[in-house]
């Protein structure tokens, strides 16, 4: 008989639109506390400065009253598990607009102020499954909320690389709903059993092809905390790095997963 197809996890809606308001809340918070001169720090991101970042952070939920201003999709075009994966294709374009959003505004804090009122404004009006166009295909707007986590989450840590000492806290909600959708991304690039990720306390997942495990102690194991997971998963830490500071637990002769990292760039 053929494996069982592995249901597709759900996300409680309710939790994830709290989950984006607390996260954006954070930063928003952390924002205004920013000198000109923490502000023109560089990043990790290529030549991004952290103003650059800062911008794109309320970029991340502009975005949905852009498309919402828009007709809606006749129909579904992609399924929450591939957004990872497509947004490469992007990534160029989005660096672009960025740096002409970010000369473009005068006061960051009435920005980040004007998004987070608009952004609760259309969480009240707009329904679950209201399709939104965006540059990857058309997706359902709860689907594009668990998105708008992975994003505020993944930048949130690069805002706190960029400025050591500042510890913009991470949401639960939206750091379990990041981990969740990056760790089942890994489990559909490299479908399989024979090693088992784990992410404590949020995920746990089986992939890369082999022999499958099925009961008793996993001989292939891969363990290790949410935020070093979200770095592997988007390459802002690589395997043999992670490895090399301990920041990884492997076990098993297949529990390397340097071929199929990252999954999201």
């Amino acid at each position: 008989m053929p494996p069982a197809k592995k249901r597709t996890r759900r996300y409680d809606p309710a939790k994830v639109r709290a989950a984006v308001l607390a996260q954006f809340g954070h930063v928003r918070e952390a924002v205004r506390t920013l000198t000109p001169e923490q502000l023109a720090r560089p990043t990790r991101l290529g030549d991004w400065t952290v103003r650059e970042l800062a911008v794109h952070l309320t970029m991340a939920l502009g975005m949905l009253e852009t498309r919402l201003a828009g007709p809606e999709p006749l129909k579904q075009e992609l399924a929450l598990l591939d957004w990872p994966s497509a947004t490469s294709a992007k990534k160029a374009e989005v660096a672009d607009r960025t740096r002409e959003s970010a000369a473009s505004v005068d006061d960051l804090d009435a920005l980040f102020e004007e998004r987070a009122t608009r952004t609760a404004e259309l969480f009240v009006t707009t329904a679950d499954d209201r399709l939104l166009p965006t540059r990857f295909g058309a997706m359902t707007f709860a689907d594009v909320l668990v998105t708008r986590t992975v994003e505020l989450t993944v930048h949130t840590d690069d805002l706190n690389d960029a400025l050591p000492g500042l510890a913009v806290p991470h949401d639960r909600q939206a750091l379990a709903a990041c981990t969740r959708l990056l760790a089942d991304a890994l489990a559909a690039k490299a479908p399989g059993g024979s090693v088992e990720v784990r992410i404590p306390p949020y995920a746990v997942v089986q992939c890369v092809a082999g022999p499958k495990h099925t009961r008793g102690t996993p001989p292939n194991v891969v363990e290790t905390d949410p935020l070093t997971w979200v770095r592997l998963a988007t390459g802002r830490t690589g395997w043999a790095e992670a490895l090399d500071a301990a920041e990884v637990a492997a076990s098993g002769e297949r529990a390397d997963l340097a071929a199929v990292l990252p999954v999201m760039s």
